[in-house]
């Protein structure tokens, strides 16, 4: 089984759910957990040979402060992937829950 929790630490793209669980997710819980900087965020789905598509890019989640957003995505034939970007000199920290 897939996990649904993720602590993604620096500027990074990270996995979040891989192609052929065939997942249903219909919620995304983004926190910033960093502590003083807003960290921007992008949300988005892959195919090989399909191409990229954003639910959010570059969207700029405050410091101690957590995102909702309602997403409709099957894992049966995408990837889910999260990039973070850190803002100034601080290591961008998100913790991540989907349901």
């Amino acid at each position: 089984m897939a996990t649904l929790q993720h602590n993604v630490t620096g500027e990074t793209t990270t996995e979040l759910i891989s192609a052929g669980t065939n997942l249903n997710i219909s919620q995304i819980s983004l926190a910033n957990v960093q502590g003083s900087l807003p960290c921007s965020v992008d949300l988005f789905i892959t195919k090989q040979d399909v191409g990229t598509y954003y639910f959010f890019k570059q969207v700029s989640i405050p410091a101690d402060t957590a995102l909702m957003h309602n997403i409709n995505f099957n894992a049966k034939e995408f990837t889910l992937f999260i990039k973070l970007t850190q803002s100034a000199s601080e290591t961008p920290q998100v913790d991540v829950i989907l349901s």
